[in-house]
């Protein structure tokens, strides 16, 4: 089973999209970005002075920030770093890491799995990654990855979840008994796929209300989820509307929405066992609530995702 997350709105920026389209967002991205201080063109290609590690990251706000979070840490250890920010697709920036012109990246271990072999399965996350390195390039490696992960989810609504008594803690098992009053919201493609209603019932024995098509994880869906035109919806688990809105997302134990773990990617020559170690730290201190957080400073809160990232790294001691 293949995550359906790398064909949604988010994910479609970590698996397609022209180089185009990053450079045109890039500079509007870049305004309030700490780590533009790097001018030169992301599609460039040179490689990295020597001893330098390149940090590179995808055209959308979350990847920033972990790619600051992931060079901010390198610093901290005396290692020397560069920005390649806004690159865009996967296919750019896979291409980019294999000649080594990017050093290491924020990636999703399940997606890129998908991206790598889609008739993958996705049963644990200790055979996601032992699956992605198999299909790695042999210059390429995967490091740890983190507990935080940015996929699709069953969210409800605030006063959804009072009624209920629902909870962070909360799993989809425990929607059961209360499906059949509720309206769920998604993409038009939820409503036929295994990792959406059909596996929401087959393997949580949930039957929805009814079904009302939207968009996926967008507007759309947050919107109608807020005005309880929904109850339940597809909702990105570290979407920042989840903290502004008040929303709950339920816990997913079968993992039936597969693997989405933010785990860096490296170009393996070009970091040290020291630079290895410092990212791997980051990887065991980040978790989905910690992400959901950050991620809303900078979106909600327009923070710039430099200084976020250096206030996260010495809260947890790793500046």
């Amino acid at each position: 089973m293949t995550s359906n997350a790398h064909s949604s709105r988010s994910r479609s920026l970590r698996n397609t999209g022209a180089a185009a389209v990053a450079l045109a967002a890039a500079t509007v991205l870049l305004a309030g970005c700490g780590s533009s201080d790097d001018k030169s063109d992301p599609l460039a290609g040179d490689k990295a002075d020597n001893g330098t590690v390149v940090v590179g990251s995808n055209n959308f706000a979350e990847s920033i920030l972990i790619a600051d979070i992931y060079g901010e840490a390198l610093k901290a250890k005396g290692i020397k770093v560069s920005y390649k920010p806004n690159i865009g697709s996967r296919e750019t920036t896979y291409g980019l890491l294999k000649n080594g012109s990017i050093t290491v990246l924020p990636e999703y271990n399940g997606s890129l799995l998908a991206y790598l072999d889609a008739k993958a399965e996705q049963k644990s996350l200790a055979t996601v990654n032992a699956a992605v390195k198999a299909k790695l390039d042999s210059k390429l490696t995967l490091l740890e990855s983190s507990p935080a992960e940015d996929k699709d989810s069953v969210t409800v609504n605030k006063a959804t979840a009072d009624q209920y008594k629902l909870t962070s803690e909360s799993t989809l098992a425990d929607l059961k008994s209360v499906a059949p009053d509720l309206v769920l919201g998604g993409s038009p493609e939820f409503q036929t796929r295994q990792q959406g209603m059909v596996g929401l019932e087959s393997v949580y024995g949930l039957k929805f209300k009814s079904f009302k098509a939207l968009d996926a994880g967008g507007p759309l869906t947050q919107a109608a989820l807020k005005k309880n035109t929904v109850q339940a919806a597809d909702i990105f688990t570290t979407d920042p509307t989840i903290t502004k809105e008040g929303f709950v997302v339920l816990q997913d134990p079968e993992n039936l929405f597969g693997f989405a773990n933010v785990t860096p990617l490296v170009y393996k020559s070009g970091l040290s066992d020291e630079g290895v170690d410092a990212l791997n730290a980051v990887s065991a201190k980040l978790d989905t609530k910690t992400l959901l957080d950050l991620d809303s400073q900078v979106q909600l809160e327009s923070k710039d995702p430099l200084d976020v990232a250096k206030a996260w790294l010495k809260s947890v001691g790793l500046d």
